[in-house]
């Protein structure tokens, strides 16, 4: 029987890495698997995390995160066909699959950010987050989250510092527009 890989040590294990670099590439390197690791353990998923809010297209738990708001762990449930457009975090960020298939869409973004509002994006490489699959992304990188499925999904969300604490963007590759990028959390 495998040993339960639960939410405390998850979080002891990101403080060891963070504590030992500072680096986004290397930071999300060594917690992406563990992150993997957590996902499929499942001991602290509940009914709770499954249920959708239906007017944002997701529900968003918040797991862990640190007293000065780093190392925030979510669960987010996306409502069949929702997700949420390009966005960034303000910080590194792996998102991991619990239940159902996602997909994550990588953008790049054309401009060199100087027009405050603006934004062209180019749609990059799409990948599928299942069960014992996840992306990571550091500090800058864009990304969209999609359910094209018919059924709620599941995925575990990490990242450096809480995003409700950090300015973060969203994006609209039609019109251009940079705006903020604000979730609202489950209690």
């Amino acid at each position: 029987m495998t040993e339960s890989y639960g939410v405390e040590q998850f979080a002891e294990d990101m403080r060891a890495i963070t504590s030992e670099t500072s680096d986004d590439g290397e930071i999300v390197a060594r917690v992406k698997p563990l992150a993997i690791r957590f996902a499929k353990d499942k001991s602290w998923l509940t009914d709770e995390h499954r249920n959708a809010n239906n007017a944002q297209g997701a529900a968003v738990f918040l797991l862990h995160e640190e007293p000065d708001h780093s190392l925030a762990v979510f669960a987010s449930a996306y409502s069949a066909g929702r997700g949420f457009p390009p966005h960034d975090h303000g910080t590194w960020a792996i998102v991991a699959g619990v239940e159902g298939i996602e997909m994550d869409t990588c953008w790049q973004r054309l401009d060199d950010g100087s027009r405050e509002g603006y934004a062209e994006l180019e749609k990059g490489v799409e990948t599928p987050i299942a069960p014992g699959s996840a992306s990571a992304m550091v500090t800058g990188e864009i990304h969209s989250v999609a359910n094209r499925t018919d059924q709620t999904t599941i995925s575990l969300h990490v990242y450096g510092r809480h995003v409700g604490f950090i300015d973060r963007s969203q994006f609209d590759p039609e019109t251009k527009v940079q705006e903020p990028f604000q979730v609202v959390f489950e209690e």
